[in-house]
């Protein structure tokens, strides 16, 4: 029987083997641009995976104080215990998927001017173009 409390990290694989199979099977640029661009998603998805924590709240104090950030004072004024989830993972993944963007966008531009040079999008054909030249 299949167990699904791992169903994030089998769905990474999934779209990580998907991304990698359309990166070098194809020979459509634009193709490969995508699929470039869904192996980065899966990453992105396992590092945030990875960073979450199961009853972790966001690293705000809940009380000032001199508590450190470890233990609040709820309400009724008795220490409670806070777990704070580590936001860097997730900051690095903004930043990633910002850097992501910025390479689609770069990819993308490329392409076009390949269009306009050779005619084509698709690899063999630039390069038997390239050859005969």
């Amino acid at each position: 029987m299949i167990s699904f409390t791992l169903f994030n990290y089998w769905a990474v694989i999934v779209l990580m083997m998907v991304g990698f199979y359309t990166l070098i099977s194809r020979d459509n640029l634009v193709k490969k641009l995508i699929g470039l661009n869904i192996f980065q998603t899966s990453v992105i998805m396992m590092y945030v995976s990875i960073g979450k924590i199961t009853g972790g709240t966001a690293p705000i104090l809940m009380e000032s104080g001199d508590h450190g950030g470890e233990v609040a004072v709820d309400a009724g004024h008795a220490a409670v215990e806070v777990l704070y989830s580590n936001p860097i993972p997730h900051v690095l993944m903004l930043t990633a998927i910002v850097v992501g963007v910025a390479t689609l966008a770069l990819g993308l531009s490329l392409v076009v001017r390949i269009n306009e040079a050779y005619g084509t999008i698709e690899e063999d054909e630039i390069a038997r173009k390239d050859n005969a030249r």
